[in-house]
């Protein structure tokens, strides 16, 4: 019979590259990592693993079987959170991956409240803006922003209204003047965000109320692969930005920020709480998604306290994505 814990050496064993240390993350010895897969080995019939005195490798046979092990845990850890559904309180370990700004400044702390709520539940975050391999990762759920046009995900809303907006801090404003129309961001410093998909410095917006597009390309002297640190720059009053309506709404409602154009929608920006697979779905993961929609609704109907305030972003179609009510 095959043993949980032989399926989690492997698992960590191949995800690392290395039996020790697999062991070491596990808390076990390096003989007892390799004893575990050589006893699932055998219980398979097949070898799994190709070890020489330098290297580790997983055979043809241990590619295919990897998946296998991988969902048979996830569904295991979903029936024990399912146990502890009608219990007060949840438990175990939640593996999040985040965008950067939005993890740093709202995330982290509603994270803390969801915690309070249940004070027998861990967290292990990942914050960074490059999409998080859930799978090598061992990502429970990922939060993220756009279409997630992947229908192998299960990709649950939690902002669908977000649209993105043009943003400059009041100190920018009074020394550079109001920006007056979109094609006068090109004689402006645009702040940009970078990614290994390339540097963000075309623009899309929506001219209302006939909601004709218009993409702009943009320039500035400073672009950065962390979303924060841009955030960081505009209200700084380095330049003008275009970001995600919740990633600055503290901002705006403070008056660290103001927003521009108010006859412009950006870009729509919807924010999901994202799921491998159906079994990772748990009572606990559906009531993060329902605190987390309280939450973006709640800062979402807060007013910006500048006095130019943008209109809503282009609605977006929820394709390939799956609500569980």
């Amino acid at each position: 019979m095959l043993r949980l814990d032989d399926l989690q050496v492997f698992v960590y064993t191949a995800d690392r590259g290395s039996l020790s240390a697999a062991a070491r993350e596990i808390g076990i010895s390096p003989a007892l990592a390799s004893a575990a897969v050589k006893r699932l080995e055998a219980e398979l019939g097949l070898r799994l693993l190709a070890r020489t005195t330098r290297s580790l490798s997983l055979t043809p046979e241990g590619t295919q079987y990897l998946e296998h092990a991988r969902v048979a845990l996830r569904v295991l850890r979903a029936g024990h959170d399912a146990l502890l559904a009608g219990k007060d309180s949840f438990g175990g370990t939640l593996k999040i991956a985040m965008p950067s700004d939005l993890g740093r400044n709202l995330m982290l702390g509603w994270l803390d409240e969801f915690q309070s709520r249940h004070p027998k539940l861990q967290y292990q975050l990942s914050v960074s803006d490059r999409v998080a391999d859930m799978v090598r990762q061992q990502v429970d759920v990922a939060i993220r922003y756009g279409q997630q046009d992947d229908s192998s995900m299960i990709a649950m809303p939690i902002a669908p209204a977000n649209d993105r907006v043009l943003v400059a801090s009041p100190a920018y404003l009074r020394e550079h003047g109001p920006l007056l129309a979109l094609e006068d961001l090109s004689q402006r410093n645009c702040l940009r965000f970078a990614l290994e998909d390339g540097l963000h410095d075309r623009w899309t917006f929506y001219r209302l109320p006939q909601r004709e597009q218009v993409t702009v390309s943009v320039s500035g002297n400073r672009s950065a692969d962390d979303a924060e640190l841009v955030r960081r720059w505009a209200v700084a009053g380095l330049g003008i930005a275009c970001k995600s309506r919740l990633d600055v709404a503290g901002d705006l409602a403070a008056g660290r920020l103001q927003a521009l154009l108010p006859d412009v929608a950006g870009e729509a920006a919807p924010l999901h709480l994202v799921c491998m697979h159906r079994a990772q779905v748990t009572p606990l993961v559906l009531q993060l998604r329902d605190f987390l929609r309280d939450k973006c609704a709640q800062l979402l109907r807060q007013p910006d306290r500048a006095a130019i305030v943008p209109a809503r972003g282009v609605p977006a179609m929820d394709l390939n994505i799956i609500d569980f009510l």
